[in-house]
């Protein structure tokens, strides 16, 4: 107040969120506005100026402590490979593959059905590695002879599996596709990667896949299986599969929803007080699947450690906070219910499942658990359903995923009582 102070930057970029928070909470008693530098691995890959300074946003206040990489089996996988990224234009796919560059492969194949977020992506690889080759490749996972095609004429060695329906409600109206996509699709691009003996194909996973309660999640587990299946049958490619809970700022997520309803002055939506959700930054995300890629032999299912779970209302309150609103006068919290297959936690481990440490901190593998002796021919069966109705769909995971739990199943139980 005495200096009549205006702005405030934060220019500590080696600050972890905590500081970072403490460091806001003493600035909100003023009425200044406030800037902050980028991360530290940030500002290392480019130029310092001021044109850096931001505003602050939900990621600052929520992220963690840089990953510390071991960069040489990192170096070992990608360094003058060629690498397939599918789903290369989704938020993981994207920061896959601008992390994948940095490590100099010989080329990156783009894979996308979306012809928009690979122009994008193309523009913004073109921009920030003029230096490493890439080819935009528009193609659908779920068509065997064109991923078949692909494969030969690109011989990628390493491949990284991320094209996937994510988004949970909308699965459950259109459960097929979520086989088609999740399951078939992985089925495809994972056996072609055996035909063509790549040496590493890695899947990304969620924490959805754990005792599932809806049809996105069971996708996954069932996407988990096809991987784990297949790396029994191989001698030359490595399968393995990466399970991670929610990313900040992806597609789809809550927080550019309530960034778009604070934006519109609308009031923030939020199913339940009590539900609660992991979040990590898209990049940290990105760093860990390619350190627990490298780590893989064959087989493993490794997990993301995701620190301390988050309570939504809370993330809606402090971006409303740092939007400089004030809650109930600006701008209300109002309860929607939760939605069909919502729970209010997720796991990172089943029931079924122990786990166990591997040398990097921040990433544990689930334990072996064999499959079904029905699981070739449920798979056949529900990969064979054509135009069936939600209800089939259903109760056909339902035979390929004991755990699964679904209000579809608990209608149909209460009916025959």
């Amino acid at each position: 107040e005495k200096l009549d102070v205006d702005k405030i930057f934060i220019a500590i970029p080696s600050a972890n969120s905590d500081s970072v928070k403490k460091i806001v909470e003493y600035c909100k008693e003023t009425k200044a506005e406030l800037k902050i530098l980028p991360k530290m691995d940030h500002l290392l890959s480019s130029n310092v100026e001021i044109s850096l300074l931001r505003n602050l946003n939900i990621e600052d206040l929520l992220g963690r402590e840089q990953v510390q990489l071991d960069t040489d089996p990192l170096n070992e996988m990608l360094n003058n490979k060629i690498v397939m990224v599918t789903g290369a234009g989704g938020s993981i796919g994207s920061e896959l593959c601008i992390q994948i560059a940095k490590f100099s492969p010989r080329m990156i194949v783009l894979v996308d059905y979306c012809e928009l977020f690979m122009y994008e992506l193309e523009m913004k690889f073109k921009a920030a590695y003029p230096e490493v080759s890439f080819f935009p490749k528009i193609l659908d996972v779920r068509n065997k002879e064109k991923v078949e095609a692909a494969f030969s004429e690109f011989k990628p060695q390493i491949v990284f599996h991320a094209a996937a329906y994510k988004h949970v409600p909308m699965m459950e109206y259109n459960p097929s596709e979520a086989i088609e996509t999740n399951v078939l699709g992985t089925k495809i691009v994972a056996e072609a990667s055996l035909h063509h003996k790549v040496k590493k194909f890695v899947m990304i996973s969620s924490d959805k896949a754990v005792n599932p309660t809806n049809v996105m999640g069971a996708s996954k587990r069932i996407a988990e299986m096809v991987v784990t299946d297949l790396s029994q049958q191989s001698e030359q490619t490595q399968f393995i599969s990466v399970r991670f809970g929610n990313v900040l700022g992806s597609n789809g997520s809550v927080v550019p929803l309530f960034r778009k309803q604070i934006e519109e002055r609308k009031d923030i939506t939020v199913t339940h007080p009590d539900i609660i959700r992991y979040f990590m930054s898209i990049p940290e995300a990105c760093q860990l699947v390619l350190q627990a890629g490298s780590m893989g032999k064959g087989g493993e299912i490794f997990v993301l450690d995701m620190g301390e779970p988050v309570k939504i209302v809370d993330l809606a309150r402090e971006m409303i906070k740092l939007a400089g609103l004030v809650i109930d006068r600006d701008i209300k919290i109002i309860y929607s219910g939760l939605r069909p297959g919502e729970k209010l936690f997720e796991e990172l481990f089943s029931n079924k499942e122990d786990y166990e440490f591997t040398h990097h901190g921040k990433i544990r593998k689930a334990q072996f658990r064999p499959l079904l002796d029905s699981f070739h021919s449920n798979l056949n069966r529900i990969l064979s359903l054509e135009s069936a109705s939600p209800d089939s769909v259903v109760y056909m995971i339902k035979e390929l995923v004991p755990e699964f739990t679904h209000f579809r199943l608990a209608q149909e139980s209460h009916q025959q009582i």
